[in-house]
């Protein structure tokens, strides 16, 4: 019995970590070593990026609009890699990943260059969303705890993501 229960957990843990290693192997497209730049989701291109201002505004007339923009990274979840903040122009968009299809490095990626391609519109974050976020992102419980209000945001639904 004792034996059996071993081989259990070793066999449970074994499965953990080659889904680790899949999902990290998934979520990169690919790497151009020559450009320095990390594909993520679908492979999209770094030109016809879409004016900021343009976006914003056909966003405030129809509500949501597909683009391809420019911008830096600000923040990445902490614990799987599963959305990111970034500032584009004067705005920071919350950035998560179509299907949960793919994800972006947990940490050191923050200040660099991104193409982020999907579509981008107004989303009300509730306060046990943003408090997950907070979570997400390591904040303290005290910092957690502050986040009393739900918040109007910019939110990408990326398909693709170039890092530079």
């Amino acid at each position: 019995m004792k034996k059996i229960f071993l081989v259990i957990v070793v066999l449970s843990i074994i499965s953990c970590n080659n889904d680790g290693i899949k999902e990290i192997e998934q979520s990169i497209v690919e790497s151009d070593e020559s450009s320095d730049e990390t594909y993520y989701g679908n492979k999209i291109s770094s030109d016809s990026i879409s004016e900021y201002i343009n976006v914003i505004q056909e966003v405030a007339e129809i509500g949501r609009t597909s683009a391809k923009l420019e911008g830096t990274i600000i923040e990445t979840c902490a614990k799987k890699g599963c959305w990111m903040r970034v500032v584009s122009e004067a705005d920071t968009l919350m950035v998560r990943f179509k299907d949960y299809g793919f994800f972006v490095p947990k940490e050191g990626v923050e200040g660099k260059s991104t193409i982020i391609e999907g579509e981008i519109f107004f989303d009300t974050l509730t306060v046990a969303q943003l408090q997950h976020y907070a979570e997400d992102a390591g904040k303290t419980e005290q910092e957690i705890d502050a986040i009393i209000d739900s918040e109007l945001t910019l939110s990408f639904l990326a398909e693709g993501v170039i890092i530079q």
